[in-house]
């Protein structure tokens, strides 16, 4: 039976000496807050340029960079700030469109082969958006309730991880609409999780291996009858 890597299209990570060959991938571990500096309209399009200080040192044309999530492409670089030209189809679904100059957002530039891995497996494509319904405070901690679609919630569990405008958070409660996450003070200094409040649009990137057992029972799991042995063995069980 195949193995994890090799069902979610994920290559196994390259020796420190190999090159990265079509695979762009983030933690939710976010490097830097970014401050937008313009955003250029065009019929279906926009040019999004962010100062993004000391992110952009060893940034070049080309490179992948998670802005609040979205996996984007860096177009332009000047000093500590890039460019990038972002289509309808991110648009519709992320909350990109909705930024204007001086917007804060979160930073993450692509996993490098020799980077130390943590968060969780995020690939910077946006399943949807949530809204921001309660912030609780508890002392420098903080719980974010977020009211989202059936979609997204059935794409999650309860201690499963969530990429939440980029960051990495664990799902720690859900009900029917919405699901919360506890914050720790580290990640409110850090993102812009700590000035979020009530009302706030945010990108989601459910758990990628939610996604694929999701797909891969749909695939096993017959629409009518029972599962047969038959059945488990041409799927390679």
């Amino acid at each position: 039976m195949a193995d994890f890597f090799s069902i979610v299209n994920i290559a196994v990570p390259p020796k420190a000496d190999e090159t990265v060959s079509g695979l762009t991938m983030f933690t939710g571990l976010i490097q830097a807050i970014g401050t937008v500096k313009s955003v250029r309209q065009s019929p279906g399009a926009i040019l999004l340029t962010v100062d993004l200080s000391e992110l952009a040192r060893d940034a070049k044309i080309g490179d992948s960079i998670a802005i609040d999530g979205v996996c984007l492409t860096v177009s332009q670089i000047s000093g500590s700030c890039a460019s990038f030209q972002i289509g309808s189809e991110t648009l519709a679904k992320s909350t990109i469109g909705g930024l204007k100059p001086q917007s804060k957002v979160n930073a993450e530039s692509a996993l490098k082969p020799t980077d130390r891995f943590g968060g969780h497996f995020v690939q910077g494509h946006i399943d949807g958006t949530a809204t921001i319904k309660a912030v609780q405070r508890h002392g420098e901690f903080a719980d974010m309730k977020f009211a989202a679609g059936p979609e997204l919630l059935s794409q999650m569990v309860v201690k499963g991880s969530v990429a939440v405008n980029g960051v990495s958070l664990t799902i720690a409660a859900m009900d029917k609409t919405a699901f919360t996450v506890a914050v720790i003070p580290q990640t409110l200094g850090a993102t812009t999780l700590g000035t979020a409040k009530p009302g706030d649009s945010v990108n989601i990137e459910t758990d990628i291996i939610v996604k694929t057992v999701m797909k891969q029972l749909k695939n096993i799991l017959p629409q009518t009858g029972k599962l047969s042995v038959e059945r488990l063995k041409e799927l390679g069980f």
